[in-house]
């Protein structure tokens, strides 16, 4: 990966006079300059509104987005008409939980979560269930960060509308047998299967019809993308049933003094002007991973997660959180230390020019699942390096020994 390590130019710098190791990429990613030069070339040279021109520009433009759409489509492996973009994760969630909510959730009916959820896989959903009526379940966890699948099964049934789950824990790092959750959720129930695709986009390879899922939310700038930017996949069918999630110009068909019809999917749930550059820089990142390769990337991560866990399990009071077995495990290793706090650790990491995460990561119920308030999480990705992780393990150590002696 040596040749990637010199697209990011952000890598090159120091912090505090030691060269940085980023190891927030859970968080967000860094940005290769091809990702940059393609934004920075839609503004200068093909810049207006898109659907709306006849004028050149505005043909330029409307091309670059919905061929970025195209684009996106074909890494999903996807039709292009059921890529909604929006502006991350999190908007994508809260669309499928407000307009599928009004199609087919009402008092009663059940939703399946898990524990091991981002707040942004369990708040829509809590909010929907608030003002439906509906009955929130959840899915425990094992001690070692594993979904219980045995309990899962009990818990869908006649009334479970959705299932919602991660496709990879961002707190934990786990990688959830997806493809054996969608057969699950198919067996025992007609729920809509919606995964969180936050941490799964980036870094495994995708394909949303072999993973048996309805709908797969992911973010633009935790795979090499810009920030602001992000979509939704869902099958058609589920994108024809589910009402607008917000009214404006560019998703109708036809407007009345007191009503309207609605665009065809999925301009129907992209009112106003949409974050053009944004889809370009997208497309862009989905061109620079496959060129690297999403195995690769994914094999990559897999030998630096392995690397950090056998190095940081012989620092004394270490205890790391997550599935032991590395093939189950994304490049997320969070962790604490006895007696210190996560907060504490990270700091003196920064005075090393090591970035990593403190806190709850967003997965309050994770914490609390393990008796924990905070972890420190270090998250790699396909330009970090053994070197760095042998620098993360030098600095957990000394971390260590300043704050307990």
């Amino acid at each position: 990966m040596d040749a990637v390590r010199r697209d990011f130019p952000v890598l090159d710098q120091t912090v505090g006079g030691k060269p940085l190791i980023y190891l927030d990429n859970a968080a967000s990613s860094q940005k290769p300059r091809q990702v940059v030069e393609a934004i920075s070339g839609y503004y200068y040279r093909d810049h207006a509104n898109v659907h709306r021109g006849v004028h050149e520009l505005a043909r330029r433009a409307t091309e670059a987005y919905e061929g970025a759409r195209e684009r996106v489509a074909r890494w999903l492996n996807a039709a292009a008409d059921e890529v909604v973009w929006t502006r991350g994760t999190s908007e994508a969630l809260n669309l499928v939980a407000f307009s599928l909510g009004r199609a087919r959730v009402g008092a009663g009916d059940e939703i399946v979560v898990s524990e091991m959820e981002h707040h942004s896989n369990l708040v829509p959903w809590q909010l929907l269930a608030a003002r439906s009526g509906a009955t929130l379940r959840h899915v425990g966890l094992s001690a070692d960060g594993r979904l219980e699948l045995d309990q899962l099964a009990d818990l869908l049934g006649a009334r479970t509308k959705v299932v919602a789950l991660s496709h990879v824990s961002n707190a934990l790092g786990t990688i959830n047998p997806v493809r054996e959750i969608g057969r699950l959720v198919r067996e025992r129930s007609e729920a809509a299967f919606v995964l969180d695709g936050a941490q799964g986009a980036p870094h495994l390879p995708l394909d949303v019809q072999a993973l048996g899922c309805d709908a797969y939310a992911f973010s633009g700038h935790k795979m090499c993308g810009p920030t602001g930017i992000g979509g939704l996949w869902a099958r058609r069918e589920l994108l024809d049933e589910m009402p607008p999630y917000q009214g404006g110009g560019e998703m109708i068909e036809r407007v009345h003094r007191d009503r309207s019809t609605w665009a065809e999917p999925p301009h129907k749930f992209e009112a106003g002007t949409p974050n053009i550059a944004g889809a370009v820089g997208m497309a862009a990142a989905v061109e620079y991973l496959e060129g690297v390769g999403l195995d690769a990337v994914h094999a990559h991560e897999a030998a630096l997660a392995a690397e950090a866990v056998s190095g940081l399990s012989e620092v004394e009071g270490m205890r790391i959180l997550g599935p032991a077995r590395i093939d189950e495990r994304a490049g997320v290793v969070p962790f604490v230390i006895d007696g210190t706090s996560a907060q504490d650790v990270a700091t003196i990491l920064d005075t090393e020019g090591i970035a990593v995460r403190a806190g709850h990561h967003c997965a309050q119920l994770v914490v609390d699942r393990y008796g924990l308030t905070a972890t420190v999480r270090a998250s790699f990705y396909l330009y970090n390096t053994i070197e760095e992780v042998a620098r993360l393990v030098a600095g957990v150590r000394r971390a260590r020994n300043l704050l307990l002696g």
